[in-house]
């Protein structure tokens, strides 16, 4: 194994947390929690693929709920959105350093908004690491679509069996393998080094 493939969000930075989401919905007035995150995650392929900007997706959330939406709550809603996806987890950041260290080359594969990408752009140094960054939303092809893979795989540029994707939900794991790649399902820092410590790649 020659190159490792990381995902983003419940790898290296932390995914919601239930204090974030609860701001979520309390900024949009969110009656039913449900209907909510329904709403929410029904239509975030589109955003994380670039194929429409925050201020529509908000707009397609709130008109689904039926909740009034103006300038300045779009623009809250964007800052919660933003903020609720910001956390790093600095173990793991610690490790890429280690692998880069090892010799192996690093790429990154994310589902995000440009309005994302472009804040982990102007405050995560540590992206540098990355020889390939792959942002669904420049991309404009989102996990688990095998084009996302494919130009990630292309700015490897090893063989694809040569390239570990590491990713925390199961189906994007699994449509990696289907391409060829090996693949693990992250739960921990510490269960990644030991798979990484008992292979024999």
């Amino acid at each position: 194994m020659r190159a490792i493939l990381f995902d983003l969000f419940g790898v290296i930075a932390r995914v919601q947390s239930p204090e974030s989401q609860a701001v979520l919905e309390r900024k949009a007035g969110a009656a039913d929690p449900d209907r909510f995150w329904g709403a929410y995650w029904s239509q975030r392929t589109p955003y994380d693929r670039g194929d429409v900007a925050g201020p529509a997706y908000w707009k397609g959330i709130c008109d689904t709920l039926g909740i009034p939406l103006d300038a300045r709550l779009t623009a809250d809603l964007i800052a919660a959105d933003l903020a609720s996806w910001s956390e790093v987890d600095q173990r793991s950041v610690d490790l890429l350093g280690e692998l880069a260290g090892q010799g192996f080359s690093l790429g990154l594969l994310s589902n995000i908004p440009e309005e994302l990408a472009e804040r982990y752009v102007a405050t995560q140094p540590w992206l540098d690491r990355f020889s390939v960054v792959g942002f669904s939303c420049r991309l404009r092809s989102a996990k688990p679509e095998p084009a996302a893979y494919e130009w990630c795989v292309r700015g490897l540029g090893v063989p694809v069996e040569e390239i570990l994707f590491v990713d925390d939900r199961a189906e994007n794991v699994e449509a990696a393998q289907a391409l060829g790649l090996r693949g693990h399902v992250f739960t921990s820092v510490d269960a990644l080094t030991a798979a990484l410590a008992a292979a024999s790649w």
